[in-house]
């Protein structure tokens, strides 16, 4: 570097192949020592910039492999998952049309309402795959409006698997008119997912209870269930993509272990929180907060 006594420098912080930055120096005369120190805190800067470029460049690497390896567990869930619903479809469709005028009122029905199960449950797993690739690519894009939360509950229990049936399901709010601010279709997906999964890991006759309330300026919703509730060992894990439980991957049928991962990715997207804890005397709950709506009266 070669310094005249009266001049302004433009002096560049790189290494042998990329300029970072560049810096000016003011109009002045500097020392030898001044020199030496200036060169020294270039390189230094140079060398704090190239770490930073190569962690980015690390970090753009580990996102990128492991979307490619959320890609590859996918497809070798669903390609399980799906054959056997696929199949259990096709089968009994060709039963019924080969064989409908022997079998009485009480087979076609058994036979009728599996394909309804299958289907829905492959309705489900699709919404749910379609939601994972929209939050694992970046492209997922809220349509936040403002909803009562009474509607949004009862357009998810149209939806909830069929087994409800067997089991007592509530809905009790503390507010009469409770607005919250959500992607309307998300939120159903979320309700639907939890319902469900309090409906498979609970017996027959059991309750479940969907509550809502108002605290400052958050909805708070929470589903619970009276069940043999989660062990504390499973807790830390119950929100991770595939795990289904027992310190197990998913891979069997109708255990994909999508739906409570999806779930917490969709309430963080809204600046909310999923959280679980137990129901005293047994039980789980799930509760998860959205940002509430101002409901506006006018007289």
């Amino acid at each position: 570097m070669n310094f005249s006594k009266s001049a302004e420098y433009y002096l560049p912080v790189s290494n042998m192949n990329k300029v970072f930055a560049v810096v000016k120096i003011a109009d002045k005369e500097i020392s030898e020592f001044e020199k030496s120190l200036l060169i020294a805190m270039l390189r230094e800067s140079a060398l704090a910039y190239e770490k930073d470029a190569i962690s980015q460049l690390k970090n753009e690497l580990i996102i990128k492999n492991n979307q490619e390896e959320l890609r590859s567990t996918l497809l070798r869930a669903i390609s399980h998952d799906l054959r056997t619903p696929l199949t259990s479809i096709s089968g009994n469709a060709s039963n019924l049309l080969s064989n409908s005028d022997s079998f009485d009122n009480d087979t076609k029905k058994q036979l009728y309402m599996d394909i309804y199960d299958d289907s829905m449950w492959l309705i489900n797993l699709v919404e749910n795959l379609l939601a994972v690739t929209r939050i694992e690519e970046g492209r997922l894009n809220l349509r936040i409006t403002e909803d009562l939360m009474d509607d949004v509950i009862t357009e998810a229990l149209h939806h909830i698997n069929r087994k409800s049936e067997e089991h007592h399901i509530s809905v009790e709010s503390k507010e009469e008119f409770l607005l919250a601010k959500m992607d309307a279709k998300l939120i159903v997906q979320v309700i639907i997912n939890i319902v469900d999964n309090a409906i498979k890991y609970t017996p027959k006759n059991s309750h479940i209870v969907i509550r809502t309330e108002k605290r400052g300026k958050q909805a708070i919703v929470s589903i619970s269930d009276d069940g043999n509730g989660i062990a504390d060992e499973i807790k830390p894990r119950i929100f991770d993509m595939f795990y289904s439980g027992a310190n197990q991957i998913a891979d069997s049928r109708r255990s994909l272990g999508l739906g409570l991962s999806l779930c917490k990715s969709i309430i963080n997207a809204h600046g909310g929180e999923l959280t679980v804890s137990d129901n005293l005397p047994h039980g789980t709950v799930f509760t998860f907060t959205l940002p509430a709506g101002e409901v506006k009266v006018y007289e």
